[in-house]
């Protein structure tokens, strides 16, 4: 994964890279990363930054505005922001996954163009609503349904999660297509600020991730069948909301296991220095943490590859197997950073239990526990079960 890509920027038109861009960003996350954490509150200071590094439209293609930026160089984003604020990063990784689905299923609609215009040019930023009712995180069932009247459109919904939704300059929504329709019979829908309002339902107070301001609403929604992406939700949800959510979420975990790995470095090098070289006691616990980060940045690696592969070819991103190693990389990325993490803060010991120690792992702790949670891994295996039957067992090491 690189970030090659350039950026005229104002300032004399020099040109300015995604990583110096994305490392500007992460320091200013990183400086407020505590206070966002014990305050509950929006990364704003990391999101003013992040526009004016023009990185929230990255993925809009050159032709309507933006930089064409590949999922990898996104991936790659995430990472940088997940060692700075887990907050600031997986917001970051939720907006991008929404832009991606508006880049892929509405490149050929021409409101939509005007929107990636938009959000090219104003650095919109976007949240998601599919978490509804009592249907909790199952994506693929919706409540409420888009009511019609000729060209216009309307939606009232019980979103029990819009993550940063008060902070958001657009939502994504999920709906079933009309009244009649099934609940698996869905739509993805566009809505601009102008075009909703949220009356706050459930509040946020929760262990970790405090930034992302993940409170309930009532959302009323009206606009245009143009809103409407073309494609139906199954295709959105196969080909592109899944796997990118995936890599996107893996990607920001996987750097916030990279920064509790830092500090449990840091400490038992500290600890090595002060004691004329003798390590402290948790110091295998350091080396297990960094054997298992070195894996996993692998597995986001591969799964990436995979993908990217798999965008040039219907059949591979519709098989059984494709659509298997996408849904079980969110279970196995959650999982493994949250060992990682967990090996690093025994490597600091009561360093890194301690809030006022410069090796806390605390946040990085409370913040990773909730990656096992969002999207319950126990929900995707459960789901997978079936399909785990039909995709059989490789027979040889290379299949």
């Amino acid at each position: 994964m690189t970030m090659a890509k350039t950026l005229q920027v104002e300032s004399g038109d020099v040109p300015a890279s995604l990583a110096s861009r994305t490392e500007a960003v992460a320091a200013v996350a990183a400086a407020h990363a505590d206070a966002i954490d014990r305050e509950g509150r929006f990364p704003a200071e990391a999101f003013a930054a992040a526009r004016a590094e023009r990185l929230l439209g990255i993925m809009v293609p050159e032709e309507f505005g933006g930089e064409g930026a590949s999922v990898g160089d996104t991936v790659d984003v995430c990472y940088a922001l997940g060692r700075a604020c887990s907050s600031t990063a997986l917001i970051y990784a939720m907006h991008q996954t929404k832009v991606a689905c508006v880049v892929r299923h509405g490149r050929s609609s021409p409101w939509h163009q005007d929107v990636m215009r938009t959000m090219a040019a104003e650095q919109l930023l976007l949240a998601s609503s599919t978490t509804e009712g009592q249907g909790g995180g199952n994506v693929r069932s919706s409540a409420a349904a888009v009511a019609r009247k000729d060209t216009h459109i309307e939606l009232e919904r019980n979103a029990t999660v819009i993550s940063y939704g008060e902070a958001a300059d657009g939502i994504v929504t999920t709906a079933r297509r009309a009244d009649d329709a099934a609940s698996s019979d869905q739509v993805l829908v566009v809505f601009l600020k102008q075009d909703y309002t949220l009356e706050r339902q459930i509040g946020w107070d929760s262990l970790g991730m405090r930034g992302t301001c993940s409170e309930g609403f009532m959302l009323r929604a009206s606009g245009s069948t143009d809103q409407i992406l073309p494609d139906p939700y199954e295709r959105i949800h196969a080909e592109t909301m899944i796997p990118v959510a995936h890599l996107m979420w893996s990607g920001a975990w996987t750097g916030v296991a990279c920064a509790a790995v830092e500090r449990a470095e840091s400490f038992v090098r500290m600890v090595s220095r002060k004691s004329g070289g003798q390590l402290p006691p948790g110091a295998s616990h350091l080396t297990k943490a960094k054997s298992s980060l070195r894996a996993l940045r692998g597995l986001v690696s591969s799964a990436l590859e995979r993908y990217e592969h798999a965008l040039q070819d219907k059949r591979a991103i519709g098989a059984v197997d494709f659509q298997a190693t996408m849904n079980l990389l969110k279970v196995e990325a959650s999982e493994q950073a949250l060992a990682i993490v967990m090996s690093a803060y025994r490597a600091c010991g009561l360093a890194g239990y301690r809030n006022d120690s410069e090796f806390s792992i605390g946040r990085q702790l409370r913040d990773i526990l909730s990656s096992p949670l969002m999207i319950s891994n126990d929900r995707i295996l459960s789901n997978m079960s079936a399909a785990a039957l039909l995709s059989g067992v490789p027979k040889r090491l290379r299949d």
